[in-house]
């Protein structure tokens, strides 16, 4: 006959309940293996998309950063609808505030260059909008700063009591006012097709009183214009401007300067160099040593 002892059932039910810890913790510690690996991999795959992600934005960026500016804005601007507040736009992407402003003297002549300060240097206020990321800002500032390097121009980030800025926003396509208008000053660089270092730079010089160089008052001397190929209502793009040259020569690969087929509504070139026709035309990718000269030249750097 067997007897029941107390002191073993104690113990069995010690063991028994030891057992169980031991199981509870094994299931803890599995849980958390499988929880640290299910993160993991949900880690690995928001990296490897990022890393995809940059990898199409770099390859559309280097693609695109073959293209002349001029060809940038022509496509930027192509279709462009612009909001009720937007400005006309002259000679692609210079904006205006009234027809009669279409064949007006240079602004720079009625006082629209930004101020030297007394140290020497031209300081514009800037504002760019909320609405950018951090690496569209990055080629933003990029633009900005290349002035400082090369010019007495200091582009700035706007402070209070500002009366004058350029407020550097994604509207409809890429456009500038040329020279300073006072007050908040629109310089478009949209998201869409404006946003590399020589569209920023075409679209700042506008903003510091620059032409483009196909409308030089000597321009007749350096690139035939066929009228024949413009798109009808085009034809405005093409006049001549009183402009201030400097002493500058013509230059071909000026910033500033679009490239042969331009407004063509029949893939035909629109100007053509002379007397060489086979020059290189308005393929820069950033501002020229002309374009840095007569900048200097302008602001008496």
């Amino acid at each position: 006959m067997l007897s029941f002892s107390p002191r073993r059932g104690r113990e069995q039910y010690k063991i028994s309940l030891c057992d169980r810890k031991t199981l509870t913790l094994q299931a803890l510690r599995s849980g958390a293996t499988m929880l640290v690996f299910s993160w993991s991999l949900v880690t690995l795959l928001l990296v490897s998309t990022s890393w995809a992600e940059k990898e199409v934005s770099t390859t559309e960026e280097d693609t695109h950063s073959q293209l002349s500016v001029s060809e940038l804005l022509e496509r930027a601007n192509r279709n462009r609808k612009p909001d009720i507040d937007e400005p006309t736009l002259v000679e692609g992407d210079i904006a205006i505030k009234s027809g009669a402003d279409r064949n007006a003297d240079p602004c720079t002549a009625r006082g629209c260059m930004w101020l030297k300060w007394s140290d020497g240097k031209v300081y514009v206020p800037y504002y760019i909008a909320n609405h950018y990321s951090s690496r569209e800002i990055a080629i933003i500032t990029r633009g900005l700063e290349s002035f400082s390097s090369v010019s007495c121009i200091r582009f700035r980030p706007y402070q209070n009591g500002d009366h004058e800025w350029l407020s550097i926003e994604s509207r409809n396509g890429c456009y500038s006012y040329v020279g300073r208008q006072g007050g908040a000053q629109t310089v478009s660089l949209s998201r869409q097709g404006c946003l590399y270092h020589n569209t920023v730079q075409h679209e700042l010089l506008h903003a510091l009183g620059f032409n483009h160089e196909q409308t030089r008052s000597d321009r007749d001397n350096y690139i035939r214009v066929y009228w024949e190929n413009i798109i009808q209502g085009m034809e405005h793009n093409f006049n001549k401007i009183a402009t201030l040259n400097q002493g500058t020569p013509y230059d071909y690969n000026s910033v500033m300067q679009y490239e042969r087929y331009a407004f063509s509504k029949n893939n035909l070139p629109t100007m053509v160099p002379i007397p060489d026709s086979n020059v290189s035309m308005g393929k820069a990718t950033e501002m020229s040593k002309n374009d840095i000269d007569r900048l200097n030249r302008l602001y008496q750097c």
